[in-house]
């Protein structure tokens, strides 16, 4: 009896090791993915910051005939290599807007090139040796200085990376996101009511089940090349737009608001149909007027989800040619556009050095947008979840 029970007692604290062991392991594991997640957020926020601040210099614009043909020459020639060739170009089109600005000549704060930004930020920059004496000669003077960087946000994609901005980038994800949201939502909600609440359970449900998690698994630019075959080659949706993007990754959303409506409803308990059925509600009435209404915050929440997931998506956008040069946010669904992920990949392929801190503050609006879509998931979850 003793050796039994002090055999006993060895294996009783082999296994409150085992689970000390499993506690720090677990622990260790959760402090090492924290420390991942603040490690990349703050490489992403210390790379993109400098993004939202770009250089101004403040120079003589003269508005003149020769300057309504050539723009180049409304300043200095001195000052012509560190202004932005993109502010030049509007001089034009800022005197025909503005017939009085004929013959003025003023002092005005204007865009600065890249290299003279990067420069100022301490960052390597491709500026001469006497470019460089005439910046420094211009902070001296109090003619330069770092403003906030409002072009980033209400500009679209651009070759010069002081003009380059996420408005059209911005527009298009929001097109692409409500028709996500229009076409799979209502597809996605009635597929899974049919199929956990009237679809009687044989062999061919059951391989439409199985179908349906399979789909919600498979890599996603799978469905850009179903929706490159389907909806651009063979309906000839245009190509680029927002709509052909929306049709595509509703495709992709659809599984996974199918199955978390389906758990949903699941939860709801079988005592409130059973009462339903009782006073004499029709099985439509009882999904209708009770299961339903009960199940919406879950659904909600798997549309949040999936929705924000989609968003994230870059490779099925790249497919279906959504990685365009959009200097313009689109006016209408049909429009070439592209959307936040394809533009964070157009940029991190760009050569110039200045659109690597744009990539990394594109990533940062990127990033902001999916914790607002899954902070309100979980807030709905929260607010509308009842426990049975």
């Amino acid at each position: 009896m003793s050796i039994i029970t002090e055999t006993a007692k060895k294996r009783l604290g082999s296994r409150r090791r085992a689970e000390k062991r499993f506690k720090l392991y677990s622990r260790l594991a959760i402090l090492v993915a924290i420390g991942f997640l603040i490690f990349f957020l703050y490489d992403m926020i210390r790379t993109g910051y400098p993004a939202f601040t770009q250089a101004e210099l403040l120079v003589e614009v003269s508005y003149s005939e020769e300057s309504m043909e050539i723009g180049q020459l409304a300043v200095d020639e001195e000052m012509e290599r560190l202004v932005s060739r993109g502010f030049l170009r509007i001089i034009p089109m800022r005197m025909q807007a503005d017939p009085a600005l004929m013959g003025v000549t003023r002092e005005e704060w204007v865009l600065a090139v890249a290299e003279v930004d990067q420069y100022l930020k301490g960052k390597p920059s491709r500026l001469r040796e006497d470019e460089r004496e005439t910046v420094q000669r211009l902070q001296a003077e109090g003619r330069v200085k770092m403003a906030f960087n409002t072009g980033f946000f209400v500009n679209g994609d651009s070759k010069l990376p002081e003009m380059a901005g996420v408005w059209a980038a911005l527009v298009g994800s929001a097109y692409v996101l409500l028709l996500t949201l229009a076409f799979s939502f209502p597809v996605g909600v009635l597929t899974a009511v049919y199929l956990e609440e009237f679809a009687p359970d044989n062999r061919l449900t059951q391989i439409v089940e199985v179908n349906i998690n399979n789909l919600a698994a498979i890599p996603s630019i799978l469905y850009g090349l179903l929706g490159l075959a389907i909806f651009i080659n063979f309906f000839h949706v245009p190509r680029s737009s927002s709509l052909v993007g929306g049709l595509t990754l509703a495709l992709m959303t659809m599984p996974v608001i199918i199955i978390s409506t389906r758990a949903a409803l699941r939860s709801v308990p079988g005592s409130i149909r059973e009462a339903a059925y009782g006073i004499g509600a029709t099985p439509w009435q009882v999904v209708w007027h009770h299961t339903l209404p009960l199940a919406l915050p879950g659904v909600l929440t798997g549309t949040i989800i999936g929705l924000a997931r989609a968003i994230g998506e870059s490779a099925p956008l790249l497919i279906i040619g959504m990685m365009a040069y959009i200097p313009d946010a689109p006016h209408s669904v049909t429009e070439a556009a592209t959307a936040l992920p394809a533009q964070i990949y157009t940029w991190s392929t760009d050569s110039q050095r200045a659109f690597t801190e744009r990539t990394a503050a594109a990533i940062v609006v990127l990033l902001a947008v999916l914790l607002s879509m899954n902070a309100l998931a979980i807030y709905m979850r929260n607010k509308y979840e009842r426990k049975w």
